[in-house]
């Protein structure tokens, strides 16, 4: 093999793209940064450069100075290589375990965080499928229609973040999962057809699990509560709650009593409305036939 079929085979900044770290992301800066930095000080005690260590960890050297600067949050499979070939006796691939938790913006955690602790959990959406409901085609097919556009890197960690928050489908005990979903969105054409499929197969497979109730509001149903926008409900162990709303409060989380019944008075309304959950699954069932 030529140099330069070995360099062309390095991955580098065309092939690991959206990786950086958000700068408003303090605590996310500050773990990257530290994790680099162990990678740098043992590299550069095993007396290997940048361009050698590189090629032994399959990146080229552009790459590895910008993970060990903090500039770029290094993949699992990295961490793994760099263990093994600086010889750290599992120290390096044990740091996964925050790096997991920056790989995915800050936003995103912070409601991956409220969802791992709620035992009960409501949705109502009107526009799309809900996001834990959501298969990775079905997300990217959204993310690549959304205006401005987002990079192929952004998109990447869009929809893995998406996908990493339905962990909560396998936490033990389980939550009590509630959603109620439009008509409309489960016919909408989104993605290619076998991605449509793959997405209500995905419907029926979640709407049968002991823990969750999955309704579908009819396209035919009357005016209802949900008309201003998606709702969702988080109630945890101590009694507390969070809620939000696109149709009310703005648009922000909220935690006072008086504001959540409200928000509870409107989803019970939608739920009561919508198909029982054995009519819904029936009709998912339909439009799977259909597609």
């Amino acid at each position: 093999m030529s140099v330069n079929d070995e360099a062309g085979q390095l991955k580098g900044e065309a092939d690991e793209p959206g990786w950086e770290v958000d700068p408003d992301d303090e605590w996310g800066v500050a773990v990257v940064e530290a994790v680099g930095r162990q990678l740098r000080l043992r590299r550069e005690a095993s007396g290997m450069r940048a361009g050698e260590f590189g090629r032994k960890v399959g990146y080229g050297e552009d790459m590895v100075y910008k993970i060990e600067g903090g500039k770029r949050i290094a993949r699992p499979e990295y961490m793994v290589k760099s263990d093994k070939v600086l010889k750290a006796a599992g120290l390096l691939t044990a740091m996964n375990e925050d790096l997991e938790k920056v790989r995915y913006p800050k936003k995103v955690r912070e409601i991956a965080q409220m969802e791992s602790k709620a035992v009960e959990i409501g949705m109502y959406e009107c526009s799309s499928i809900v996001g834990l409901l959501q298969t990775p085609e079905h997300a990217r097919a959204l993310f690549e229609v959304w205006q401005p556009s987002y990079s192929e890197g952004e998109m990447e960690r869009l929809v893995a973040a998406r996908t990493a928050r339905q962990s909560i489908f396998s936490r033990d005990p389980a939550p009590a999962l509630n959603f109620v979903q439009e008509e409309a969105t489960l016919r909408r054409r989104v993605g290619e057809r076998m991605d449509r499929r793959r997405q209500l197969e995905r419907l029926l497979e979640v709407g049968r699990l002991r823990n969750v109730t999955l309704q579908v509001m009819p396209v035919d149903s009357v005016a209802h509560p949900g008309m201003g926008g998606r709702i969702e409900l988080l109630k945890f162990a101590d009694g507390t709650a969070v809620g939000r709303s696109d149709g009310a409060f703005n648009g922000r989380p909220i935690s006072e009593p008086k504001q959540l019944r409200i928000l509870e008075l409107r989803f019970g309304t939608i739920r009561a409305m919508a198909l029982p959950p054995g009519e819904s699954l029936a009709l998912i069932e339909q439009l799977l036939g259909e597609t």
